[in-house]
């Protein structure tokens, strides 16, 4: 059985009339208790001392409340700007109860924020009417201030789950920097800003050296790490927040540098190679060095309109292969114009791995 073929539960819709009387003569108290009595869907409350209303009024929830316009402790309307003010009260109706019928008296009670107004002691079948009908509305306004709250509440659920998913598409699962699809993405994205800007961009192309044979021989939880200490070198190397590293498959990573010409990308790939070697991860099985190392390839290029993105990935490619010809553990650099390639090799120039870029 699915999710969805599960039964909805509903709550049912709670249809009673909470009434809170808060008058200070107990005659009058009584004789509405007596009107309601007999009404099976009306609970009812009765408060004689203006100073407990409010705590009253809390505590049982009334979806109505009759209030006596003139008390000794304080009158009514004082006490229904005590109820407007709390936000267990604040959207309760209040029907004001009053022995004058004088539009004045009216005027005042709802400038104050009375709901209704009756004069003492009312209809008891107008009474009854008017307890419904608030309380009605006031329930259905409850229901729908409910609804919002829980639809916001979902959106902000989905909204959490939907960046959470785009996290997750986005992030390599071993390493934690960005996976391929996203490497694709981005690189479109500043590409496309790099032609509309006449700027630069770079690509840094990185591969283990001898990274199956590291595998085969320490074993893949040791590769695993191997790849997350790696990863993580690239991360602290870039400092610019539009820069993006990615493990670009297997042991291959690639970095996007935009706005960077050829020798900023050079100076960002030498760091990432020093410091990697600088971690000196054992490695006995490397035909090039006891440790871990890093072949790189850099290349840059200024689109036009004729080019591609491919190429710049082409054209790291090609020297990433060219660093692998020459002996691996350095970095060679492609300068791509108009489409040609025009390869440089800068073996010596080799930045503190400490400085900051």
């Amino acid at each position: 059985m699915s999710e969805f073929d599960e039964p909805l539960l509903v709550t049912p819709v709670d249809t009673r009339c909470v009434v809170l009387l808060v008058d200070d003569q107990l005659m009058i108290g009584e004789a509405l208790r007596r009107m309601l009595a007999y009404e099976a869907d009306i609970e009812y409350h009765y408060c004689q001392a203006a100073n407990q209303a409010l705590a009253m009024a809390v505590q049982v929830k009334p979806t109505v409340i009759l209030q006596d316009i003139v008390m000794p402790e304080s009158d009514g309307l004082s006490l229904l700007k005590d109820y407007r003010s709390a936000p267990e009260t604040r959207a309760v109706p209040v029907i004001m109860l009053s022995t004058r019928d004088d539009p004045r008296y009216k005027s005042q009670a709802f400038a104050a924020g009375a709901s209704d107004y009756l004069v003492k002691i009312p209809d008891q079948i107008e009474l009854i009417a008017r307890i419904r009908a608030h309380s009605r509305s006031y329930r259905t306004q409850v229901q729908r201030d409910e609804a919002f709250r829980q639809l916001h509440a979902v959106q902000r659920q989905l909204e959490a789950s939907n960046r959470e998913l785009h996290r997750i598409s986005c992030q390599d699962g071993l390493t934690g920097i960005y996976n391929r699809r996203h490497f694709d993405i981005y690189l479109e994205q500043e590409w496309s800003r790099a032609l509309r800007e006449g700027s630069n961009i770079g690509l840094v192309l990185a591969d283990i050296d001898y990274f199956k044979a590291f595998n085969d021989h320490y074993g893949h939880p040791a590769g695993d790490d191997c790849l997350k200490r790696v990863a993580r070198v690239f991360r602290e190397v870039l400092q610019r927040p539009g820069d993006l590293a990615a493990r670009y498959g297997g042991e291959e990573f690639v970095v996007v540098l935009p706005k960077t010409d050829l020798e900023g990308a050079a100076v960002i790939a030498e760091s990432m190679r020093v410091r990697v070697e600088r971690l000196e991860i054992k490695h006995e099985f490397s035909k090039v060095a006891k440790c871990v190392t890093l072949s790189v390839g850099v290349a840059t290029v200024r689109p036009n309109p004729r080019m591609r993105s491919p190429e710049l990935v082409g054209l790291a490619d090609k020297a990433l292969y060219l660093a692998k010809q020459n002996g691996r553990n350095r970095c060679e650099h492609a300068r791509g114009n108009e489409g040609e390639l025009a390869m440089l090799h800068n073996r010596d120039a080799k930045p503190d791995a400490g400085e900051k870029f």
